[in-house]
C-alpha cells in the first residue's frame, strides 16, 4: 500500500539539499517528471511490479491511491514529501496547480507491458 515518507533536507546559506536515499531496497532505474497542465487528472494506472516514488517540486497536487479495498488521499505540497507506491496502488494525480512539477522515480525501466489502466473518471476524491 501507498507510503507517505518524509524525506531528508538540510538547509545552509547556499540552499536546500533534499536527498533521495533507500526509498527503493533495489536501485532506481527511470527518472521523469510531469508538468502541470490544464489536464483534470493524470494516471489511472498501476503497475505488474514496478514501484514508483512521487515528489512534487513545486506547485502542489493530490494523489488517490486505491489498493485491497483501500483509497488513501495524500495533498503533495512540499518537495520534502515523497509518495512511495506499490505495484498494487491505482494512483490518479488530481488537482494539479498550474506551476507544478512532479517528478516519477521507479525502480524498473519503463515498459508499456508493465502498465494496467483504469479511466481517470472512476477516481473519487
Amino acid at each position: 500500500m501507498s507510503q507517505l515518507l518524509l524525506l531528508d533536507s538540510y538547509r545552509s546559506e547556499t540552499g536546500d539539499l533534499t536527498v533521495f536515499e533507500k526509498i527503493f531496497p533495489d536501485h532506481i532505474k527511470r527518472v521523469s517528471f510531469f508538468q502541470g497542465s490544464d489536464n483534470d487528472c493524470y494516471g489511472g494506472y498501476r503497475h505488474k511490479s514496478t514501484k514508483l516514488a512521487l515528489v512534487c517540486l513545486s506547485g502542489h497536487c493530490r494523489v488517490l491511491c486505491k489498493a485491497k479495498g483501500l483509497e488513501r488521499v495524500y495533498d503533495l505540497d512540499s518537495a520534502q514529501k515523497c509518495l512511495l507506491l506499490s505495484p498494487e496502488d491505482w494512483f490518479f494525480i488530481e488537482e494539479i496547480s498550474k506551476d507544478a512539477k512532479i517528478l516519477l522515480l521507479a525502480n524498473k525501466p519503463y515498459s508499456a507491458e508493465e502498465l494496467i489502466y483504469e479511466s481517470c473518471q472512476l477516481a473519487t476524491v
